[in-house]
């Protein structure tokens, strides 16, 4: 190996607003790791972005443990095994791993997981059949509960999460009304994915078009977004229906597009007496013991199958990394955003 540095990008400073900026990065290049009794040197090759990493800049209680100012941000990625010091794994190996925002890394081989690809492209385990498909899977599966022929809406509708959401539920023979951001997005939902309906959440008359596109209201709404699409959501909402929470991008991101006051308990809790409604919050890993298993062998056959889509969205380069992050919390990104890590050199100078 002749690479004796590596890159990585760290958490610079703790964001003092909700939208991130640049200036909360830095990239660094440090001496290449050395991995010790147990472990193995991995060459990250693909980083996946996510929502939830914005939560973790911030030091604040939640689910999982805030991210260290000067340390790597936190993330999963798909790397190749280039040294090792354990028994159940080889250099050429391709696994799984909590690498974080880093181009190499020095990991227990117990905390990862041995990709057997079988024809199937590795990032797609960072993707369809990784933690936003599962997410997308356990929440329509285990809260949704959806039955044949009632609607489905599902906000952030053409991201890694939303598009599996639609399509199984597509499948599973309900309707299923997308929101999206734009035109282009909208008629991917149509045209690609096979949606019902596709809502231009941007859109000044998007709570009309909401409600036309929904005329026996709606039985499922999983909501990745909050803020504006919640409150045109709301009264949609049939007796007993459910509503998955994974994710309010609006408020992470700090756009509340079209929305003008702050405080919508009262409307909220009103209608969850009336009318019956189950709402949930979750985290993936909650099932992942009961139903991962079940997740990636149907996904995967309906993958192999060609009835599953996904679509990538993938940037070159880990010092690019803040700012693919930064346009996905803008909603520019346009599938499940990837970052391209290890270029064909680095792939040929260290096998």
């Amino acid at each position: 190996m002749t690479t004796q540095h590596a890159t990585q990008v760290v958490l610079a400073s703790r964001p003092t607003t909700p939208r991130a900026s640049l200036d909360n990065f830095r990239v660094e290049t440090v001496p290449m790791p050395v991995p010790e009794a147990g472990q193995v040197l991995l060459r990250v090759d693909t980083l996946s972005l996510d929502p939830y990493m914005r939560g973790r800049m911030n030091d604040s209680k939640s689910y999982a443990k805030p991210a260290e100012v000067g340390q790597p941000m936190p993330g999963e990625s798909v790397a190749t095994v280039l040294e090792s010091q354990a028994a159940n794994l080889r250099p050429g190996d391709v696994v799984l791993a909590q690498a974080g925002w880093r181009s190499h890394a020095a990991l227990p081989a117990a905390g990862l997981r041995k990709l057997s690809l079988d024809g199937l492209q590795a990032s797609a385990y960072l993707g369809v059949l990784g933690m936003p498909g599962f997410t997308a899977w356990s929440g329509l599966e285990v809260i949704g509960k959806p039955k044949a022929g009632e609607t489905l809406v599902v906000g952030a509708a053409t991201g890694p999460v939303g598009s599996l959401v639609g399509q199984l539920a597509k499948q599973a023979g309900l309707r299923a009304v997308g929101i999206a951001g734009g035109p282009k997005k909208c008629a991917y939902l149509l045209d690609e994915l096979g949606f019902s309906a596709a809502i231009d959440h941007r859109s000044p008359e998007f709570a009309q078009q909401l409600q036309a596109a929904c005329p026996d209201g709606i039985d499922i709404y999983f909501e990745n977004i909050g803020g504006a699409v919640w409150n045109a959501v709301l009264p949609l909402l049939n007796q007993y229906a459910r509503v998955p929470v994974c994710g309010l991008m609006a408020q992470q991101s700090g756009k509340l597009e079209h929305d003008t006051s702050t405080d919508h308990l009262a409307v909220t809790m009103r209608a969850v007496l009336t009318r019956s409604l189950q709402i949930r919050g979750f985290i993936n890993y909650e099932f992942t013991e009961q139903y991962f298993d079940t997740f990636q062998h149907d996904v995967s056959a309906l993958l192999r199958a060609g009835k599953i889509k996904h679509q990538e969205d993938v940037t070159a380069g880990l010092e690019n990394a803040p700012q693919a992050f930064l346009n996905m919390l803008d909603g520019i990104n346009f599938g499940k955003v990837l970052v391209q890590v290890a270029t064909d050199r680095d792939i040929s100078r260290q096998t």
